[in-house]
């Protein structure tokens, strides 16, 4: 692979942060030789940015929500939103393979114009009942994911509808806009691909005061992610690697 996967992070807290870029990584089949890490929380994007360098753009998830108002965002939020949002308009014009994790469907549904609120489809921290739909038997990102798997969610905010020119891919009954594409190479999940229960122990012990989830359930909620049987995600993960090492 010539040219390495630029991987946008968007955690503020540290450890947070490093078990989900290991979490990249790993689920991705990838090494640190292969990717360019970039914690918007602590710099921006290089000038001169030039997305032709890169196989293609994974957005990480992050504790902050597009849909909320600006005085509700702090200084590092609306920063980090500036600089993904930046971007939108090169990757969907041009097509570019992206992959955004939660909070990257909320990124690409709001520079799409579709509504991204909390009006609905809030998940707590868990896992949601996903399944595939028509076009996904298609798709080479949902290749060997079966049509109904668990995945790990926890989300304030979602997609309202889906929007103008993307496919609807997967689907839950508590999420309806689980993943999309746009165009041919543009994907965005609600659900964390990446994430296996030991990475969601640590998030709920980061966030459990950030109002996922009463924080006395915090214990609670690390049982039910041990028990559950979360494996078919990362296949969207390391299939969008596959697809685009280049």
């Amino acid at each position: 692979m010539s040219k390495p996967f630029l991987i946008l992070q968007l955690r503020p807290e540290t450890e947070a942060s490093d078990d989900e870029f290991a979490a990249i990584l790993r689920k991705g089949g990838l090494n640190a030789d292969q990717v360019h890490r970039i914690r918007l929380d602590q710099e921006g994007l290089p000038e001169g940015l030039d997305l032709a360098d890169y196989s293609g753009v994974i957005v990480g998830g992050g504790p902050g929500c597009v849909s909320d108002a600006p005085e509700e965002k702090s200084e590092v939020e609306a920063r980090i939103e500036e600089q993904v949002m930046s971007l939108m308009p090169q990757i969907t014009s041009e097509d570019r393979p992206f992959l955004g994790c939660c909070y990257g469907i909320g990124i690409l549904g709001k520079h799409l114009g579709g509504e991204v609120s909390k009006a609905a489809y809030g998940e707590p921290v868990g896992t949601s009942d996903c399944t595939t739909l028509p076009a996904a038997a298609s798709d080479p990102l949902l290749e060997d994911v079966p049509g109904s798997f668990l995945a790990f969610v926890g989300h304030k905010e979602a997609l309202q509808n889906l929007p103008e020119g993307c496919v609807h891919l997967v689907a839950s009954a508590t999420c309806p806009y689980q993943m999309i594409r746009y165009g041919q190479n543009v994907y965005a999940t609600q659900f964390h691909p990446e994430a296996d229960a030991a990475g969601f122990e640590t998030r709920i012990n980061i966030y459990k005061h950030r109002g996922y989830f009463p924080p006395e359930t915090a214990e609670e909620l690390i049982a039910m992610c041990r028990a559950a049987n979360v494996t078919a995600p990362e296949k969207v993960l390391r299939n969008f690697v596959a697809r685009y090492a280049r």
